[in-house]
């Protein structure tokens, strides 16, 4: 790893709510709310928390997929939040995505030369036999046959779809893709020839990731560095071993406790568990976004927001950390 290929500022994204018959007045989610991060050349940085945290559309903010509402994002140290759609599009030659679905994700009415080739014609890189041959060599890649070009998505497998959804994503040959739940819809049996294959494109092509996950298991594997979301806030970041090793926010903490763990021994260990429910984004808690299901609160965390800080080389919004000892 070497200098910062991506870098975000108080990224912000709202989406507004119209009125309804549960409120008589607009509102807006809070989806991203003030987060900041730094992602190296050549490192994986994965992104957890439960459901509805935040973490796909921070990835999609990541290389403008959509508009921020607020804050910065720098790609190679320059800020394309500012720029105009000629320009950006020049610049997302380098950014890529991997989305969750591979089922949704490829249009089925386009045959495996089309889709993975889209980027290629689209970008004026290649056309006629030499877009084919560039294709097969895509395929070849991620571990698929060139008897496949003239195929339909509809005729593979959930996990040759991916890999189809994988070789498009490399085609403009970027820097940064953003793996958004590669593997979680599909077969457990799938899903570790996809992380190997993520982790040998890396090695080969010398790519950064942002990985999305809620599985703890996998990104303690692929990850380099890992930030904990909860409500649009980052609540922990740091390096992987350490953040799970010795966690220094309670909300680290309970994820990593839920982890299930492939050891029989360990079946009936007790595991610590969140209570309550998770607060509304559209009308979030006063204070630490966490209060509401914090066992250690007090009551500086219900009405000031923890700004945060760093500890023990780590970065943690938590008013009173944990012992990382």
């Amino acid at each position: 790893m070497s200098g910062v290929l991506v870098e975000a500022r108080g990224l912000v994204k709202h989406f507004p709510v119209e009125k309804s018959v549960f409120s008589s007045k607009n509102a807006v989610v809070h989806a991203v709310d003030g987060v900041s991060l730094t992602i190296r050349e050549g490192e994986t940085l994965a992104c957890v928390g439960e459901s509805g945290c935040g973490k796909s559309t921070l990835g999609r903010l990541l290389i403008r997929l959509i508009e921020p509402t607020a804050g910065t994002v720098s790609f190679q140290g320059e800020d394309i939040t500012e720029l105009k759609a000629a320009e950006l599009r020049k610049r997302k030659r380098n950014m890529q995505i991997i989305f969750q679905d591979p089922y949704a994700s490829l249009d089925p009415r386009m045959r495996v030369v089309d889709i993975v080739g889209e980027p290629l014609v689209t970008h004026r890189l290649a056309s006629g036999k030499e877009l084919g041959e560039r294709v097969g060599s895509l395929l070849d890649m991620v571990g698929l046959d060139r008897s496949h070009l003239s195929r339909y998505p509809h005729m593979f497998s959930g996990g040759q779809r991916q890999r189809i959804g994988i070789a498009r994503a490399l085609a403009l040959d970027p820097k940064f893709i953003v793996c958004d739940e590669p593997v979680s819809a599909l077969d457990v049996s799938i899903q570790s020839q996809i992380i190997n294959l993520l982790l040998e494109l890396r090695e080969k092509k010398d790519l950064t990731y942002f990985f999305i996950s809620h599985d703890l298991n996998v990104v303690r594997h692929i990850s380099d560095s890992v930030c904990v979301m909860f409500l649009g806030k980052v609540m922990e970041y740091g390096p992987t071993k350490d953040v799970y090793d010795r966690p220094l926010h309670p909300y680290s903490l309970f994820l990593i406790s839920a982890a299930p763990v492939p050891d029989p021994k360990c079946r009936y260990d007790d595991k610590l568990i969140l209570q309550g429910e998770i607060p509304s984004p559209v009308n979030p808690p006063a204070g630490c976004r966490f209060h509401t299901r914090c066992p250690y609160v007090q009551d500086i965390c219900k009405h000031e927001e923890p700004v945060p800080r760093e500890s023990a080389g780590r970065y943690v919004s938590c008013h009173f950390p944990l012992d990382p000892k």
